[in-house]
């Protein structure tokens, strides 16, 4: 949900030096602090982005006529477009400049946020989204390259603090604000708003942004690798699209043929990797950094993760406001005590508990959000259709807690012992797997949810049942099926927190802390801000 300061500045800790405009440069500059104001905008608006678009959800299914299978890829779709996108972002910025790639980004996403306002029908609307994930990938990646070149080093922790509070004002204002603009209905606009907010801010962001952003760019950036990421993608497609759409369909077999195929483009994917890393050293994927056991273990952590949040955001919605009635705004304010847990948390945990007791903090955090999980099982069984949200604040809390224990070190936990020289290539490729791990999730919420809903509504129908005129007894039907499919969708949660818990022995015991502006920066080797995204991935779950 939210992220520490320091977890921030890990992201730009090994930047190249010798950019073509350099931070020093701006010195006495007071543009920059425009441009600083024009980016974290910017950011701010993704992060909102992603996390107002979920409350909203119910609403694009009951009014849009969305199906399952559908409202899986208003979600995923961005997640999956983000991701493809995220590391060809960086070096493009680098490559051409970040101011250019920042304007071609922020105007594309204005625009796909239009096309999702207006979208004519649930398919328009997913393809708008896919679009808006991908001109998101060209955007986000400069936000924190232009930090670092407009910049010196010795003010950075004070654009990080800032930074720090923009990511938190996002994790906590996305859900209320997408539950205010869905229960307002503006205009007799439903849901379209949460897209068309972004239009006034977008269009203040290209002109401002165009007049006060400094151009810079890398000395010596890698090239691209358009082939990894074509294959990239075509591999999540095949696993993805069979998963969110086989029940719909009755799990046919070209769909376990497209999963089974996911594999070999996965094998196709690394042999050409390890063929172009040999050939001119700039992949999509550093498959050295394999070699490295905590990092290798690190990605594993990190995916999976996304993978266990992926599925509970969108299922937790889904059984607020469809199972339970609960109005948008009813549900959006019971995420609030979660939001503010993870940012307590995030901040201790960096701060204080790391240094002291290292990878146990976030062992402790695996073990406390299984923990929380299980409460919110416990709650939702024994409660009913008749619980509250102030008994739902009590597991939502000690949630919150465990994902702020992990979400801010765990960057660093990863990095600890890559090699100085790979650490951009190595930032970019955990933000790049959280997002993938994330689609993967809401993918997988057709079988751990919906299959479940299937059994449990029987004839009856899920999509028509909301909508039936048998009065309380069939709301209590369709109540008591989501509870179980939630129920059942927190199971996997529970499970998966004790396998991420098991993988993070692998990581280092002591992991070390990268500090923004250390004396050892000058000394640093040319290496690229690509796919940079930690302010964000720790808010692009929920």
């Amino acid at each position: 949900m939210t992220s520490s300061e320091p977890h921030l500045k890990t992201s730009v800790g090994d930047t190249a030096v010798g950019d073509a405009s350099a931070g020093d440069a701006s010195v006495g500059d007071k543009r920059r602090w425009f441009a600083l104001a024009i980016v974290m905008t910017a950011a701010f608006m993704d992060l909102v982005d992603v996390t107002i678009v979920n409350i909203a959800i119910p609403s694009i299914q009951q009014n849009a006529g969305a199906t399952e299978s559908q409202i899986q890829w208003i979600t995923a779709g961005y997640a999956l477009a983000f991701a493809a996108g995220l590391i060809t972002g960086g070096r493009l910025g680098d490559i051409h400049g970040r101011k250019k790639l920042f304007l071609i980004g922020i105007g594309g996403f204005t625009i796909a946020s239009a096309l999702c306002g207006f979208a004519a029908n649930p398919e328009m609307l997913v393809a708008s989204r896919i679009l808006q994930g991908a001109m998101a990938a060209l955007m986000v990646p400069q936000v924190l390259s232009i930090v670092h070149a407009t910049f010196p080093a010795h003010e950075r922790g004070k654009v990080f603090g800032l930074f720090g509070a923009v990511v938190g004002l996002g994790a906590v204002s996305g859900p209320l604000l997408g539950a205010l603009l869905t229960e307002w209905n503006l205009f007799g606009l439903e849901w379209r708003p949460i897209f068309l907010i972004n239009l006034p801010v977008g269009i203040a962001g290209l002109i401002l942004g165009s007049r006060f952003i400094t151009e810079s760019k890398a000395a010596r950036a890698p090239k691209l690798d358009l082939v990894g990421v074509a294959l990239v993608t075509l591999g999540l497609l095949m696993l993805l699209y069979p998963l969110t759409r086989g029940r719909e369909l009755d799990w046919p077999l070209w769909g376990y043929v497209s999963m089974a195929g996911s594999l070999v483009v996965l094998a196709v994917l690394v042999a050409y990797e390890r063929r172009k890393g040999a050939r001119d050293g700039s992949p999509l994927v550093e498959l050295s950094l394999f070699k490295v056991k905590s990092f290798a273990a690190g990605i594993a952590v990190q995916t999976v993760f996304g993978v266990a949040l992926g599925i509970f955001f969108l299922v937790w919605t889904l059984y607020m406001q469809m199972g339970l009635g609960w109005t948008p705004l009813k549900a959006g304010l019971t995420g609030v005590p979660f939001s503010i847990a993870v940012s307590v948390a995030a901040g201790l945990s960096v701060q204080k508990l790391v240094p002291r007791f290292g990878r146990g903090v976030l062992q402790a955090g695996a073990l406390v959000l299984g923990l929380g999980v299980l409460l919110y099982m416990w709650e939702s069984e024994r409660y009913g259709l008749g619980i509250e949200p102030w008994q739902m604040a009590f597991p939502l809390v000690v949630m919150g807690a465990g994902m702020g224990l992990i979400v801010a070190p765990l960057t660093d936990a990863i990095l600890s012992e890559v090699p100085r020289e790979h650490a951009g290539s190595a930032s970019g490729l955990i933000n790049t797997v959280q997002q993938m791990g994330n689609a993967l999730g809401l993918g997988l919420v057709s079988v751990v949810f919906f299959g479940v809903l299937d059994d449990k509504l029987g004839g009856l129908g899920s999509a028509g049942a909301g909508e039936a005129e048998g009065g309380a007894a069939v709301q209590t039907v369709v109540g008591s099926a989501f509870a179980d499919a939630f129920q059942n969708a927190l199971g996997w949660v529970a499970a998966v927190m004790g396998a991420i818990f098991l993988l993070m022995f692998a990581l280092p015991r002591r992991p070390a802390q990268h500090v923004e502006g250390a004396a050892d920066e000058v000394s640093a080797g040319p290496e690229p801000l690509e796919g940079r995204g930690e302010a964000r991935e720790a808010v692009s779950v929920s």
